[in-house]
């Protein structure tokens, strides 16, 4: 093997480190309530101004592995909790910059690893000395947690309104199961946007919401006691996989072969109005000559629905998605409260409401522009997760940095009744940490110095609450100021952060495996360092 193939020993961990690093840093400045926006561009010129950390991180176009690392983590953050991926990303890279302070200094990665695992298990017990029981049935400390998830975000503005809608949302798809309760929000919550009106247009819809029309304007607009056939099968002539042509010599073949075309269409109606539904919900397209029959029988049809929307239809109405329309029975219809079109500004939408079978709920959200609506959209995703992950759990913890600093302080005191050279690195994780208030502090414009020292001296006091007001620059009693978390935030994102550092950490050696054609590689197939390869302008 070529010596230009190959990164080993503290060159591939110190390449590593810096990769993790520079991601950290990317996303660093959006941090808290008073974090900075980043603007996305992609290679057609469509751009994403965003500070949502899960955001930036998926539209930047990363290349090098250790920074991938550190983008699955911030992924499995927002996949698991829905906030808190920008901690998790700026406090791996904190993370890695202590074990490197530490590896300079020749203590072993794997002895920095093994502290670094104990420090985080000592953190999940010390955060459960610090949580705040709360009652599913608490609206009042729901709304604070929605509004402390979308604080900070291009819709804080709107915070009263999301966070109520966010918690009228969550609460109407809750399930009591044995073990406590449940709340799937990927399911049960479809968030539909539409720009035009305001955000105090946007509403709950107890139902789905389906950004599709009637696929003929003679077809009924409302139709109550739906019976509903969802098809991704398209209703219309299949294309030959071959390139085929038909010769017509006389103008008498020209007419059978029309009217045959029209017979066979008709069989295809007729086997889904045979089907007994008075509501057709097609994936694919519905041919002219289908629709003037359907529409004769009275049926509502839409078109091109989208394949997830074809899903939700099936498990709200308990309707089978149908692949051959011969193979259409009565047991396969769904069944509706009532199915119409209505007008939204922007447009016609077909609700679909009265649904018996499943507690499935749709936000239709407003806003002036498309970047404003995704911006809504980010926003009440991340606080629809959050208030999800509260009920589930009944646990909650003050935020504005004042967990981090406690755990900093409590980690510290453990440290020092440690012996050898893990108490080096359980005092490193503890230092990593303090990363969080000061990134809150750097990005509010305040003194960040000043600030830990204030932060550390109230904690030292046994004032647990006290956080950091990014607003007055002030330390101040975080319950008192409706600023709350999930405690599975903390829990989850410390963990990650660990999990990703140690995986880190422990590489020694950096080869260039065959078959990767060094695609997004530096010089014989090595990662290109120190610019990731980040494409996306932000």
């Amino acid at each position: 093997m070529t010596p230009n193939l190959r990164i080993q020993g503290r060159d591939a961990q110190s390449n590593n480190i810096l990769a993790g690093k520079a991601v950290a840093s990317a996303v660093r400045t959006t941090l808290g309530p008073k974090g900075m926006d980043k603007m996305l561009v992609d290679s057609m010129g469509d751009i994403v101004i965003t500070n949502d950390g899960a955001t930036i991180l998926k539209e930047m176009d990363i290349q090098h592995p250790a920074a991938k690392m550190i983008v699955e983590v911030s992924k499995t953050q927002d996949a698991e909790v829905g906030d808190g991926t920008t901690t998790v990303a700026v406090l791996s890279g904190e993370l890695l910059s202590k074990a490197e302070e530490l590896i300079m200094k020749g203590v072993h990665p794997t002895i920095i690893s093994e502290g670094y695992r104990h420090a985080a298990e000592k953190c999940r017990e010390i955060l459960e000395t610090i949580t705040i029981a709360i009652s599913p049935d608490d609206e009042a400390a729901l709304i604070k947690i929605a509004g402390t998830a979308i604080t900070g975000k291009g819709a804080e503005s709107y915070k009263e309104t999301l966070s109520a809608l966010t918690v009228k949302a969550v609460r109407s798809i809750v399930e009591e199961e044995e073990d406590g309760f449940k709340v799937n929000v990927l399911e049960n919550i479809k968030i539909e946007k539409r720009a035009g009106g305001s955000i105090d247009d946007s509403e709950l819809v107890d139902g789905l919401v389906i950004d599709k029309e009637r696929s003929h304007p003679n077809m009924p607009e409302k139709v109550e006691n739906a019976k509903i056939l969802l098809l991704s099968c398209p209703v219309e002539f299949r294309k030959t996989e071959m390139d085929s042509e038909i010769k017509i010599t006389s103008p008498g073949q020209m007419q059978l072969f029309l009217d045959q075309e029209e017979k066979m269409m008709k069989e295809m109606a007729e086997k889904v109005i045979a089907s007994g539904a008075n509501v057709v919900f097609c994936q694919k397209g519905i041919d002219d000559m289908a629709q003037y029959y359907i529409e004769k029988a009275g049926i509502y049809a839409v078109r091109r629905v989208k394949k997830s929307d074809l899903k939700r239809l099936s498990k709200v109405t308990g309707g089978t998605i149908i692949q051959d329309l011969d193979q259409i029975t009565t047991a396969d219809v769904g069944t509706a409260g009532l199915v119409e079109e209505k007008e939204v500004k922007g447009g016609k939408m077909t609700y679909v409401t009265g649904c018996q079978n499943s507690k499935a709920v749709t936000v239709l959200l407003h806003g002036g522009t498309e970047h404003v609506v995704d911006s809504l959209d980010r926003a009440l995703n991340d606080a629809l997760h959050v208030v999800g992950v509260v009920i589930e759990d009944g646990k909650i913890v003050v935020g504005g940095g004042s967990s981090e600093i406690e755990l900093s302080l409590r980690l510290s005191e453990y440290a020092s009744t440690l012996k050898g050279r893990e108490q080096l690195a359980v005092s490193k994780f503890a230092e990593a940490l303090e990363v969080i208030p000061e990134a809150l502090a750097e990005n509010a414009g305040l003194d960040p110095i000043d600030m830990m020292v204030e932060l550390r001296s109230q904690h030292e006091k046994g004032n647990k609450n006290a956080g950091l007001n990014v607003y007055t620059g002030e330390v101040v009693d975080m319950w008192e100021n409706d600023v709350i978390e999930p405690l599975r935030i903390k829990t989850q994102a410390i963990n990650a952060a660990m999990e990703a550092t140690v995986m880190i950490l422990r590489i020694d050696d950096v080869v260039a495996s065959t078959g990767s054609a060094n695609q997004g590689m530096g010089p014989g197939g090595l990662p290109d360092m120190p610019d990731l390869d980040m494409d996306a302008a932000y």
